[in-house]
């Protein structure tokens, strides 16, 4: 199931509903970076792919803005280490 994710712009958010729990991805921008802040699937609604969702729909609008992303959540920064082929939006220290 792949769920249905809507982007908030003027929030920075990337949300979705599933079964009634409401799913999100906060991030700020700074000129040309985004900084993923929280991903958050309440316990009921976890491990069926919805944060991978989140981050995929969140880091597809990053590489088409031409950004660069900073994963700065825990779950944000575990979902590119483990998705290299994202890795490359990631921001250089």
């Amino acid at each position: 199931m792949t769920p249905d994710i809507t982007h908030d712009v003027s929030r920075h958010r990337f949300e979705t509903t599933v079964d009634g729990e409401h799913c999100a991805l906060d991030y700020e921008t700074l000129r040309d970076t985004m900084t993923i802040t929280h991903v958050v699937v309440p316990e009921p609604v976890s491990r069926r792919g919805i944060a991978a969702a989140l981050m995929q729909a969140a880091l597809g609008y990053a590489r088409k803005q031409g950004w660069h992303v900073v994963p700065s959540c825990p779950y944000a920064a575990y979902f590119v280490e483990k998705n290299p082929e994202w890795s490359g939006l990631v921001a250089k220290e």
